[in-house]
């Protein structure tokens, strides 16, 4: 009897081109693609399918099909990739996109995209140029490197190389800088696709000079110094400084590589962010070559820089893996116009998104949630607790691993609705507000989110909890 009845309704089910000609006199159809509308009729025709087979209720009427045809087509022609807020406080978040790029570099971007520019042409000469003259001077200068080369990311920069310069050859590595970061990207992996040969040294916790020198043998190609950006290992420690392995290495005729991660222009210790080395101090202590990120602690798009002496870099510019890891001429706007801000340290702080959020004081944060809290408080219902809480924000990215920044946050809860649920629907919003729990409470950090974006935050929670 029931599979007559199933039967009797998969037959009554409307035809493709029957909901075609109804969406062709529809004006709110009007702006969506017709491919898309008809894999939207397939959807809405085999989810109906499948309810019937299960001996769900289901709606045959046109009307109830089409708003489900509509619903899928609008959804099916947004993109996949959007913007978020973020209200974790984590600065560099990896899985947020990293670093915010600044007024001029987003300038930059569109002006060259918009036209044709001297991508890989001298203007003086008239002849063909080369892509990296656009910042190579510029980070020399901020740096004091001889040569400069960038690449797409800083797994990329490491690998290029590790294979320009110790392919089939040996890496003497410390056991502790062994690291792993985000996506799994681990150095031994990446050291065995480069077609180098990893030598470990040292102990995880303690490594000395001795060790290197024991480890040399003919066919050793590089000394490879890796900052350890996401992690710290605190007590009974040692590690050999890349000056005192420059030495040992200019004694055994051994380049020293330095892969500073994060990797930073400024000395963030002046702002209260602990102590970490600058790529102006890792070039002075004499390394052949140092790799780094631009969409960390500079502030910049992503991309993989590599600098350091000349004949080295000249040697990593030849390989032919350069150009398969090149940045293409919106990566290079963007580099060129951060870049050039750190001529002026005062004024790149308040420029440069994530360096001011990462210096941003207290007070100021405390400023920003007391406003937000004044906002929702007089409007959510009884049963929300919202009130301010001392936290922590955190750099994120792998960078400061052990450091937190005092903030100022706001934590709601709620009698009717838990905060793993408020999450989720913060999370599904049409811009998704993305924040954290601790506690049993929902936490907004104000340290990440942006000018504008609060009107939106108190938008959504008052939709929600009221």
């Amino acid at each position: 009897m029931e599979h007559n009845k199933n039967q009797n309704l998969l037959r009554k089910l409307p035809g493709v081109d029957h909901l075609l000609e109804l969406i062709k006199k529809d004006t709110s159809f009007k702006q969506l693609p017709l491919n898309v509308c008809k894999s939207s009729i397939r959807y809405a025709l085999e989810n109906i399918r499948t309810n019937i087979l299960n001996e769900k209720k289901v709606d045959l009427s046109d009307k109830t099909i089409l708003a489900t045809v509509f619903k899928h087509a609008n959804n099916d022609i947004k993109n996949n990739l959007i913007g978020v807020i973020n209200a974790t406080g984590v600065v560099l978040h990896t899985n947020l996109g990293r670093s915010l790029l600044c007024k001029e570099a987003l300038k930059n971007i569109t002006d060259i995209s918009s036209g044709y520019s001297n991508l890989e042409y001298n203007i003086d000469k008239g002849t063909r140029g080369i892509r990296y003259s656009a910042v190579e001077d510029l980070l020399c200068e901020l740096t004091g490197a001889e040569a400069a080369l960038v690449v797409n990311n800083n797994a990329g920069a490491v690998l290029l190389s590790l294979n320009s310069l110790a392919e089939n050859k040996e890496v003497i590595v410390s056991r502790g800088e062994l690291v792993e970061i985000g996506g799994a990207f681990r150095i031994p992996d990446v050291m065995t696709k480069s077609n180098a040969i990893l030598k470990e040294v040292g102990t995880t916790n303690r490594t000395h000079a001795r060790d290197y020198t024991m480890a040399i043998s003919d066919n050793t190609g590089l000394f490879l110094k890796v900052h350890t950006s996401n992690y710290q290992i605190e007590g009974f420690t040692s590690s050999v400084p890349v000056a005192d392995l420059v030495t040992i290495g200019k004694k055994h005729g051994i380049p020293v590589m330095e892969d500073l991660g994060s990797g930073m222009l400024i000395d963030f210790s002046k702002y209260g962010l602990g102590s970490e080395p600058t790529i102006r101090d890792s070039v002075k202590s004499g390394a052949d070559v140092i790799s780094f990120s631009g969409d960390k602690l500079l502030g910049g798009p992503q991309a993989g820089i590599i600098l350091g002496k000349k004949d080295i870099i000249n040697i990593i510019k030849n390989n032919p893996l350069t150009r398969a890891l090149r940045i293409d001429k919106l990566t290079l706007a963007a580099l060129e116009s951060t870049l050039r801000l750190y001529r002026d340290e005062e004024n790149v702080i308040k420029k440069i998104p994530t360096l001011r959020m990462l210096t941003d004081s207290y007070t100021n944060i405390k400023k920003r949630a007391s406003t937000i809290l004044k906002r929702l408080e007089p409007v959510l219902p009884k049963h929300v607790e919202i009130k301010l809480a001392d936290l922590s924000s955190r750099p994120g990215g792998g960078a400061f691993p052990s450091l937190t920044l005092p903030s100022s946050c706001i934590t709601i809860k709620s009698a009717k609705i838990s905060a793993v649920e408020l999450e989720k629907k913060l999370r599904k919003n049409d811009t998704p507000v993305i924040g954290r729990i601790e506690d049993n409470c929902f936490v907004i950090d104000p340290r990440t989110i942006q000018k504008g974006e609060e009107k939106i935050i108190c938008k959504t929670l008052i939709k929600i909890l009221n």
